[in-house]
């Protein structure tokens, strides 16, 4: 059988052999390579590896703040977002308003001016001048609420007749979502919880603009340093490839894992 073409499965590619998928997977990036090296060769581009390498270890410690920054965002944005969710399902109907105001609001901003109102508004009405907590803040307000409609839908594709079987059986309201609407929302939101996330950590580049020193701004002032764009952004493009990547193939397996046959 020809390595390149494998069987249709719509059990996510459970039945193509690895074999046909190490393939695959190789015979794309030798297409992507080649385009971009023929781009490069047709446009003569002459390489200046030599100056930006001298900035390596900015290049480091930007990735890494990146990553710490975006870790506490994801933890907190989680948190907000299932808060947020099951308030939009409160009886008590301030709470439920209150948080369908929150959500409407910072899904019809920019992050950019969220970013920006937050920092020289909110924070310098509180006394906060940490700009690293500010930008940790107000990522994880912004993806709480794109979460929190996630998780939000989740929950209502648990059929009603599941619902009214663990009343029935005795469960609380809270044993309920424990044992019946989590497990199975949890299936249905791994896919765009993993998206979010990604996200998430490509949204973070716009904490430069408040002059949080993450990976975005370090390259961008390597590239001033250098006048090298291009050596600057690859290596930029690259890191949060890496730290997305991991994202993607953990939500695959988790998929694979918590998959039941209907």
């Amino acid at each position: 059988m020809n390595l390149l073409f494998a069987p249709h499965d719509s059990r996510e590619g459970s039945a193509i052999p690895l074999p046909a998928r190490f393939v695959g997977i190789l015979s794309a990036f030798l297409l992507v390579t080649l385009v971009f090296a023929y781009a490069f060769h047709s446009l003569q581009y002459h390489w200046g590896w030599e100056s930006v390498y001298a900035y390596r270890v900015k290049f480091v410690k930007g990735w890494l703040m990146t990553l710490a920054i975006s870790a506490a965002a994801l933890l907190m944005s989680l948190l907000i977002g299932l808060c947020t969710a099951l308030a939009q399902r409160s009886r008590f109907l301030p709470l439920r308003y209150l948080s369908k105001l929150y959500i409407e609001g910072i899904r019809g901003t920019p992050l950019l001016v969220q970013i920006l109102v937050f920092f020289y508004v909110v924070a310098d009405a509180f006394g906060v001048g940490d700009r690293y907590a500010v930008g940790v803040i107000t990522l994880s307000l912004f993806a709480g609420a794109y979460i929190s409609e996630i998780i939000r839908a989740g929950i209502e594709s648990v059929g009603e007749s599941q619902l009214e079987s663990g009343r029935a059986i005795g469960l609380t309201r809270a044993q309920i979502y424990r044992y019946v609407v989590f497990p199975q929302a949890f299936r249905q939101t791994l896919p765009p919880l993993a998206g979010q996330f990604a996200s998430l950590i490509k949204d973070s580049s716009l904490l430069s603009i408040i002059a949080v020193s993450e990976f975005t701004l370090n390259a961008q002032e390597v590239n001033a340093f250098t006048y090298s764009t291009l050596e600057s952004y690859l290596p930029l493009a690259v890191g949060y490839l890496v730290l997305t990547l991991p994202i993607s193939l953990l939500s695959r397996q988790l998929e694979k894992k918590y998959r039941y046959e209907r």
